[in-house]
């Protein structure tokens, strides 16, 4: 299997000759925010799979919660844009579970939680961790964090 770099370097010479602008423009970006996170720190390293996946997954986050903004300020064609882009970023993303499927990992979760004695909101932070690891990047924090709260009450 090819590492998910060189498939977004491959993908983007595809675009360019596609002439597809927004595409080749949101790949650019995020080869571009991989090359940050590679040079980031003391020393330059060559990331794994799986952080140039969560690199990814920060980008597809950021153009979603552009597009809830601009959504909110009635700008409908940026907003179009960003669910655009988003929507090329998710192509990289392993899929994301359903809402049913995170639903029964975090009740078998909280019966996890409750048989070793902890309930209410003292279970909220074994739940979730115990949750994200099952859920692995399937799953979105946030939306784990909300339904664990709603769950316990």
């Amino acid at each position: 299997m090819t590492n998910l770099k060189d498939q977004l370097k491959a993908d983007l010479t595809v675009s360019m000759k596609a002439r597809n602008e927004v595409e080749t423009s949101t790949l650019r970006m995020t080869l571009a925010a991989i090359m940050n996170a590679e040079v980031a720190g003391d020393e330059a390293k060559e990331l794994t799979n799986e952080q140039v996946q969560a690199v990814v997954s920060a980008e597809a986050k950021k153009r979603a919660e552009s597009a809830d903004i601009y959504k909110e300020a009635g700008r409908v064609d940026a907003e179009a844009a960003e669910r655009a882009e988003l929507g090329i970023l998710q192509k990289y993303l392993p899929a994301q579970l359903s809402d049913n499927d995170l639903e029964k990992i975090v009740e078998e979760q909280i019966a996890v939680a409750a048989s070793s004695g902890l309930t209410g909101s003292k279970a909220m932070g074994a739940v979730v961790k115990a949750v994200r690891t099952q859920a692995g990047s399937g799953a979105d924090g946030a939306k784990i964090a909300n339904l664990v709260k709603l769950k316990l009450g």
